[in-house]
């Protein structure tokens, strides 16, 4: 096999995502080209027009064809044709990664569109996060002093298989073509502009007279690892109709796609040469129906010159079109993506038609086949709601907002993961990110986001993502390869912790973001490091590290006793939140078992303080009071509350409009994000509680797992499924009235499911097995539950009333 070594300060390791496979190289003598080198430009004049690269190379086919494989990625994004037509359906591709680290390649079998004879093979770059304008978010961050940047380069090879036995291949060199096409400018943040007068029609297509194009130029590439994706692309999934075009002034139109989303559009166009038509998005419109793009506007740039020399006033989504010899096109961007609901188009003669307009859902492919629906209409929307959101923010890293940042923040990470799991598979996914942290983090700080984006404040609460989404890859999905390859890493890692806070206690950090009162960071920062450490011990404990398993086990205890010490023997000094306080300590078992109805009672109090008894905690208090008041036996508190329309909640978002979740609980028409997922945690509680399907940690990948739904009064019916790595679980039930309620439960083969339903000493339980082979026993557990496992199969189970 063939081994890889990279280097981080002081850690060092073989390369993770190549799963242990022998690794072929198959670019072989490919080189990576780009256009000529250009020297360094003053800021102010990147804003300026810098048309993308077209690139082509003619071939000929002159035997019968077995198979056609390329294999291709960039720095940057490219778009790839064979005669004409889009090689695959990837988009903003390859990954964004640290391309100095590591790139992902894709492979595609285009033998049904190559054809004997003559063919070409054509390329078009953009910028992605390779090469972003220096914009100055929030007035001082830039992006080119932190990313590893240049020029778009790609390299590839197509590799041809005869009949005969014999091969061709054509690779990237010298050979190539190149010239500039009509995509004057693209950037993730601030939109593509195109010019229709610089098209090259046929350019892509065998027979075109590329007699005055230039040679390519041959380049050093970015210096990462070529490694084969592994994961979903990012594709365009699915497509909104639009629901209303007004007019709030002359030549102006706002398109209201409905809803918000992550992605493009097409759109039908009609103009002369020479006309402009201009696109700007937002999330909301203002009282007098004009656009409203501020929520989305790049690293809050609001006023002229924050964001530095040449940068525009305000960094709001914008695209162009200007009209070349075709007077009636269809035209969609190829190398950004926004996020809006509402889309103002200028600069058109006459009101274009709904049918004209199109919205492109984009985001990375992930099976989305998990679902949850129930007889509350508002918390069907909610959930809709949330996975709008967490898909509108996959775009190849989870990032906390789609338009302000798009970065990989490893808070949210930490809050949602198991949220995203719950709805979609994110094995592949997440071991992606999880590589991304490896290669971002270093041996002396904390850093915030992967790929590192020079953000470094937040602390352990965000670092430990990568520790912490290693432990769900594994309870969820059995994962136990990703905990191997990484533990040295881990080991390293967690003596970085040390060094960082010896004491232990985190004095410092970001705690829980958003929560409407103050939370130290000594609790939430400390009680993610004790998370950690029993991770670590768990780890050490599969690795048969009984040394490692010890020492972790002694840090666990020492974290627990400051954090009991601290938080619970002693009243706390100052403002804080308490529902936040308590809820921390219950989830993390801090307290001791004969003091946790002490702890309860004290939640309850903090809940019911708050004007609507409603929820005030931020990104991670909201996900410890959604499990720890369910699982100390309060699940109908949180269903009073989640399924409430009164601020705070997810409830109050939908009654003022919200198709995504915000950033915040208090609305924003200026500053925070309306698409954000940390608050989207609730729908975790949805899967493990209404549906009340829940792993069991000794079991991990769903081998045995809970099933104990919640029937609470005001609810009808839940219906609910789950993808496990054994194969698909359902929980549904339904409560038919007359003190009858019907479950439907089905369990994988190779696994198993303890069943806790709600069934009083005057009911009587019946089991009709559709497909089930086990006998079950049911015992009770309390006076108004009983308990029994049920193995692989199908299940119909009627509870109701004795009869007298």
């Amino acid at each position: 096999m063939k081994i890889y070594l990279y280097a981080l300060p002081a850690i060092i390791l073989l390369l993770p995502g190549c799963h242990g496979n022998v690794i072929n190289d198959p670019f072989q003598q490919a080189a990576w080209i780009g256009g000529p080198e250009v020297g360094p430009i003053p800021d102010s004049l990147m804003y300026g027009d810098h048309p993308a690269p077209l690139f082509r190379k003619g071939f000929s086919v002159k035997k019968e064809l077995q198979s056609a494989t390329l294999y291709i990625t960039a720095a940057g994004y490219y778009r790839a044709f064979i005669n004409g037509e889009d090689i695959g359906t990837n988009c903003l591709d390859p990954a964004w990664t640290d391309y100095s680290k590591r790139i992902y390649y894709a492979e595609y079998d285009i033998t049904a569109q190559v054809k004997r004879g003559e063919n070409c093979i054509g390329t078009t770059l953009g910028n992605g996060f390779y090469n972003p304008l220096p914009l100055k978010m929030w007035g001082r961050r830039n992006l080119r002093d932190h990313l590893p940047v240049g020029q778009p380069v790609f390299i590839a090879r197509l590799e041809l298989k005869f009949t005969n036995g014999t091969n061709q291949e054509i690779i990237t060199d010298r050979t190539w073509k190149y010239a500039y096409g009509p995509i004057l400018r693209n950037n993730v943040y601030l939109g593509e502009a195109y010019d229709g007068r610089k098209e090259r029609s046929g350019w892509n297509f065998a027979g075109f007279d590329d007699a005055s194009w230039r040679p390519s130029v041959i380049k050093d590439g970015p210096g990462g690892q070529l490694q084969k994706a592994f994961f979903p692309p990012v594709k365009s999934t699915g497509i909104i109709e639009p629901v209303g075009i007004s007019s709030p002034a002359e030549h102006i139109y706002i398109t209201d796609m409905g809803r918000n989303f992550t992605g493009l559009y097409r759109i039908k166009l009609k103009g002369e040469r020479g006309d402009t038509v201009t696109f700007r998005f937002g999330e909301r419109l203002y009282e007098n129906g004009e656009l409203n793009p501020m929520t989305t506007v790049c690293g809050q740039i609001k006023k002229e010159g924050m964001g530095g020399p040449g940068a525009p006033a305000i960094a709001w989504q914008t695209d162009s079109y200007i009209f070349g010899d075709r007077q009636d096109v269809w035209y969609s961007p190829t190398f950004t993506f926004h996020t809006y609901r509402y889309m103002e188009i200028s600069g058109l003669k006459e009101k274009p038609e709904l049918t004209d307009i199109q919205g492109l859902i984009v985001h990375t492919a992930v099976d989305t086949s998990n679902h949850f629906t129930c007889s509350s209409g508002l918390i069907n929307t909610i959930q809709q709601a949330c996975r709008r959101t967490f898909l509108a923010n996959l775009i190849s890293v989870q990032s906390d907002c789609p338009a302000r940042e798009k970065f990989g923040y490893g808070g949210d990470l930490n809050a949602t993961a198991e949220s995203f799991i719950h709805n979609f598979d994110m094995q592949a996914f997440y071991r992606k990110t999880i590589y991304d942290w490896v290669d971002a983090i270093n041996d002396s700080i904390f850093i915030d986001t992967a790929p590192f984006v020079g953000i470094r404040y937040c602390g352990i609460s965000w670092e430990s993502a990568f520790l912490i989404t290693q432990y769900y890859l594994y309870q969820y999905y059995d994962d136990i390869e990703i905990v191997k390859e990484l533990y040295d890493f881990n080991l390293k890692w967690m003596e970085k912790v040390a060094r960082i806070h010896p004491d232990p206690i985190v004095d410092n950090g970001l705690s829980d973001h958003e929560s409407l009162e103050p939370v130290p960071v000594e609790l939430i920062g400390t009680s993610h490091y004790l998370q950690c450490a029993r991770i670590m011990q768990k780890f050490a404990a599969l690795m048969g590290d009984g040394e490692n398993q010890e020492r972790f086990e002694h840090l666990a205890s020492d974290l627990h006793k400051n954090m009991l010490e601290m938080f619970w023997r002693k009243p706390v000094p100052g403002p804080i939140n308490r529902q936040t306080l308590f809820s921390t300590l219950l989830y993390h078992d801090i307290i001791p078992a004969d003091e946790q109805d002490a702890a309860i009672d004290s939640l309850v109090k903090a809940l019911e303080a708050d004007p609507s008894g409603h929820f005030t905690t931020g990104i991670f208090g909201t996900k410890y009071i959604l499990e720890t008041l369910s699982a100390y036996g309060l699940p109908e508190k949180v269903f009073s509350v989640v399924n409430s329309r009164v601020f705070p909640g997810w409830g109050y978002m939908i009654d003022r409009g919200a198709t995504t979740i915000w950033e915040t609980w208090k609305e924003s028409d200026n500053i925070y994000s309306n698409c954000h997922p940390m608050f989207g945690s609730v729908t975790e509680w949805l899967y493990r509680w209404l549906a009340g399907i829940r792993p069991l940690p000794d079991h991990p990948g769903f081998e045995r797992f809970t099933i104990a739904p919640l029937l609470p009064a005001g609810l009808d019916h839940v219906k609910c499924s789950y993808h496990s790595p054994h194969g698909k679980i359902v929980s549904n039930w339904r409560n038919e009235g007359t003190g009858k309620q019907v479950f439907e439960i089905t369990i994988p083969g190779g696994s198993s499911a303890l069943v806790r339903l709600p069934v009083s000493e005057h009911q009587r339980i019946k089991l009709s097995e559709k497909s089930g082979r086990d006998s079950y026993t049911p015992r009770r557990d309390g006076a108004n539950h009983i308990l029994f496992e049920l193995g692989p199969g199908a299940y119909t189970i009627s509870v109701e009333d004795s009869n007298p």
